[in-house]
């Protein structure tokens, strides 16, 4: 267990630690710091994403760079194209490849300087960037139809590359992970979202497809910002509070490395002696459905002293700006189409603060990638239920609410909503299938320009006749119908295809009652008899709603609120 750490200036109110250079190599090597400075090459090195296997974005000027001496003339070669560089003090390069055409072509990308590095296999196509928390991540081989679609995962065409989980105080220069190819073995690990999606766009595109996946389960939206971004809002100033702090802790940590050796030698004492018995009855657990009181280590895991740092086994992240300056930032300006993120689970308490949260981090990531409004696609979260509270004090109904809220003010964004496809019982519902479709109709419509119906309804606005409100919609597609979920969780009732469910109404008292709502043209008419003089109506304002309008291409209509009333017991 490494806790990484950096060295330098981790702000603009952070100097760098001083010391001598031996002190400081020794120290680097003791808390085992490797990726934060660039080792001396004999030859060019490449950054990790152009490797063997590679996809290298289409139809767009395409960066390539690494690192070689300083001073040293660097060639770089690649589909009948020859670019030239030199490396700067630092000793980075980078060259720009003018637009590509996709081909399935395997063919070399060779770098020359001091020495040569032949990179093989470099296809042409489209890439894309897939991240966020444990939905993101959950594999393929953990889908419902992980039996039917492993064995047949066979596309030389499709390819992935995981970014290695790492933590960094700072932006660093490289990321780790490996370029695959699609096969029944390879694909057990992949991104089962990611795998969807790309699966779809390689049948519609026709080209290779390649996917950046850098992701890491429960870890919230502030860590995937960096600190710089999260300085530019008032609003987030708690988290600029929290690194400041961090970064204190972290610095006795570099100066005092014998806090990290000690917590290396807790957690191997910790997974020896406390670990097998642990892990054994947490699996007895789960093997019983998750029943009785849940089980607890006899000692707690020990934590890392380091903020900075990689978290201990059973924790996740919490520091901001961590994640991005160890996966995100590293990864630009590598060309690519877009994102799909699939996050907010941990942040689902937090719905208000996410409608700045998230922008902030789509304006973060393409200032960092500078290819001006590049298409970033989100999941909005599914429908999941641990809470006992009344429905009028659920959280998730607010964060899905920040989700379109970005969406529809921010260009170049779109939704794939997922209320129908939840599991009230598992916060990692089983089918990852039509969330990857469902992102990859966004991407038709937003990244390629495609006419197709990629929303379902999004409520635009409404008035209120005779104690019934009328909702309008836009999306509606081919028309407003009741829905029908394509997929259901184990103990999940399909929907009645009868009539709307999922409606509430309201009067000025502000109690909500269940209603009574049916379809009028791209409308829909709601009312309750208890309500005889409504002022606003809610739809599928729950953790886990259950709620059936859709168009009629599938595509359930996102959950969304009349009103402006505060969350109770919150400000507005």
């Amino acid at each position: 267990m490494r806790p990484p750490c950096s060295i330098g200036m981790l702000n603009d109110r952070h100097a760098a630690i001083r010391m001598p250079l031996p002190r400081l190599a020794a120290l680097l090597v003791l808390l085992g710091v490797g990726a934060y400075a660039r080792p001396a090459a004999a030859a060019p090195r490449l950054a990790a994403v152009f490797a063997d296997h590679a996809v290298l974005q289409r139809d767009m000027p395409v960066p390539v760079w690494g690192w070689a001496d300083a001073g040293e003339a660097i060639t770089v070669e690649f589909a009948g194209q020859r670019q030239t560089a030199t490396a700067d003090t630092t000793g980075r390069w980078q060259v720009r490849f003018a637009a590509l055409s996709a081909s399935e072509e395997p063919r070399d990308l060779v770098v020359t300087g001091s020495g040569t590095l032949t990179i093989r296999d470099v296809l042409v196509g489209e890439v894309w960037l897939a991240s966020g928390q444990s939905n993101m991540g959950s594999p393929l081989s953990s889908v419902d139809n992980a039996a039917t679609v492993l064995p047949e995962a066979s596309d030389p065409l499709l390819r992935f590359f995981t970014v290695v989980k790492a933590t960094a105080a700072e932006s660093i220069a490289d990321v780790k992970g490996v370029w695959q190819t699609t096969t029944p073995e390879t694909a057990r690990s992949f991104s089962a979202v990611a795998f969807f999606f790309a699966k779809e766009l390689r049948s519609r595109l026709k080209c290779p497809v390649g996917i950046l996946h850098s992701s890491w389960g429960g870890t919230a939206a502030h860590s995937w910002l960096g600190i710089d971004s999260l300085r530019q809002e008032p609003a987030l100033a708690k988290y600029v509070t929290q690194w400041d702090q961090a970064v204190v802790k972290h610095r006795d940590v570099l100066e005092h490395p014998e806090l990290a050796e000690r917590y290396r030698q807790d957690v191997a004492a910790w997974q020896a002696e406390v670990a097998p018995a642990y892990n054994a009855a947490m699996k007895a657990f789960k093997a019983a459905g998750s029943t009785g009181p849940k089980p607890e280590p006899s000692r707690p895991m020990p934590k890392n002293p380091d903020p900075m740092g990689m978290p201990d086994p059973n924790s996740r992240p919490s520091t901001p700006g961590v994640i991005y300056h160890a996966m995100i930032a590293p990864l630009a300006p590598c060309a690519m189409r877009g994102v799909i993120w699939y996050q907010g689970e941990a942040n689902g308490s937090a719905g208000l603060e996410y409608r700045t949260l998230l922008p902030r981090l789509i304006a973060d990531w393409r200032s960092r990638w500078v290819q001006g409004e590049m298409p970033f696609l989100v999941v909005q979260l599914p429908g999941w239920d641990h809470s006992k509270d009344p429905t009028e004090r659920h959280q998730w109904p607010w964060l899905r609410e920040a989700q379109l809220m970005t969406v529809q003010a921010v260009p170049k964004t779109g939704l794939a909503v997922a209320i129908d496809v939840g599991d009230p019982r598992d916060v990692h519902p089983a089918n990852k299938t039509d969330i990857g479709l469902r992102l990859a109709l966004a991407a038709r419509k937003i990244a390629y320009a495609e006419d197709v119906v990629h929303s379902g309804p999004i409520y635009r606005d409404f008035a209120i006749t005779d104690g019934t409100v009328r909702l309008r919609f836009n999306e509606v597609g081919g028309g407003l119908t009741m829905g029908q979920s394509p997929w259901l969780a184990k103990g999940v009732e399909q929907f009645p295809a009868d009539r709307l469910v999922g409606f509430t109404i309201a009067g000025e008292d502000r109690t909500w009652h269940e209603a009574t709502a049916r379809i009028d043209g791209d409308s829909v008419l709601v009312s309750s008899a208890a309500v005889p003089r409504p002022v606003a109506v809610r739809y599928g304002w729950a953790n886990a709603p259950r709620c059936n309008l859709a168009n009629r291409e599938g595509l359930p209509a996102s959950p969304f609120r009349t009103d402006d009333w505060a969350i109770p017991g919150a400000a507005k």
